[in-house]
C-alpha cells in the first residue's frame, strides 16, 4: 500500500532542490524492495481483474458480474493494506501497484460508461482530463530524475468515492424498486469522489511544480 503522505512533503522541506527531494522521496526510499508478498498478490489480482471487468461490461454487459469483480477489487484493497501494516510487508512495488490498479479501474469504468450512456461525456472528460495532466506532470517531473508523487490522503477518499459511485450508477441504469433507492446515493458519492479527485489532481500539479522551481533555484 501506498503512504499517505502528499503534497506536506514538499511544503516541509527546506529550499532547494536537495531538500525537496529528500522530502518526496523518504517514504517510498524506505519501504524494502519485496516482490513475493501477499499484499503484493493481492495488487496483481485487482490488476489482472480490470481486463475482465471492462468486457464484462461492454461484452454480455453482465452488470451484476461486473459489479461483483468491482466489489471484491475494493475488498482486496482495503485487504492488502491492512496486511501490509499488520505484517510488515509494504514494499516499494506494492507503493506502486496499488494506485495504478485503483486509477486503471477508474479510467475503464468511465470508458465502459460513456459508451454505454450511463454518465454525461463531460463528467467523463473532466475525471480522464485529470489522468492526462497529472501524466504529464510526472514525466515533467521523470525528466528530472524525480519518482512519482506520494499518494495523497485525497487521493484516496476521491478513489474510495468513486469506487462506490460506479457499481451503485451501473444498478442505477437499469430497472426496478431498487433505482430509485441506488441512484440518489451513487450520484452522491459520484459528485463528491469525483470533486476531490480533481481536487487531489490539483493538489499534485502544485506540488509537482513547486519541486521543479526549488530545483531550478537551488542550481
Amino acid at each position: 500500500m501506498t503512504s499517505s503522505n502528499g503534497p506536506s512533503a514538499a511544503a516541509s522541506a527546506r529550499p532547494g532542490a536537495g531538500g525537496v527531494r529528500a522530502s518526496v522521496t523518504a517514504d517510498r526510499n524506505e519501504l524494502p524492495d519485496r516482490v513475493w508478498t501477499l499484499p503484493n498478490a493481492l495488487s496483481v489480482l485487482r490488476l489482472l481483474g480490470v481486463p475482465l471487468f471492462l468486457w464484462l461490461l461492454l461484452g454480455p454487459q453482465a452488470d451484476g458480474w461486473a459489479v461483483l469483480v468491482l466489489m471484491v477489487a475494493g475488498a482486496t484493497d482495503w485487504l492488502d493494506g491492512m496486511l501490509a501494516r499488520a505484517f510488515g510487508q509494504s514494499s516499494r512495488l506494492g507503493a506502486l501497484l496499488d494506485p495504478a490498479a485503483d486509477r486503471l479501474y477508474i479510467v475503464a469504468t468511465l470508458v465502459a460508461f460513456v459508451l454505454r450512456d450511463v454518465v454525461p461525456l463531460w463528467v467523463v472528460a473532466v475525471l480522464l482530463g485529470r489522468e492526462l495532466v497529472l501524466g504529464l506532470a510526472l514525466l515533467a517531473l521523470r525528466a528530472h530524475g524525480w519518482p512519482p508523487l506520494q499518494v495523497h490522503y485525497l487521493g484516496k477518499a476521491a478513489t474510495f468515492g468513486l469506487l462506490y459511485a460506479f457499481p451503485l450508477l451501473l444498478l442505477a441504469d437499469g430497472e426496478g424498486p431498487v433505482v430509485a433507492v441506488v441512484a440518489p446515493v451513487g450520484y452522491a458519492f459520484a459528485i463528491w469522489g469525483g470533486a476531490l479527485y480533481v481536487l487531489a489532481g490539483v493538489l499534485y500539479v502544485v506540488q509537482a511544480v513547486a519541486i521543479l522551481r526549488a530545483e531550478r533555484a537551488g542550481r
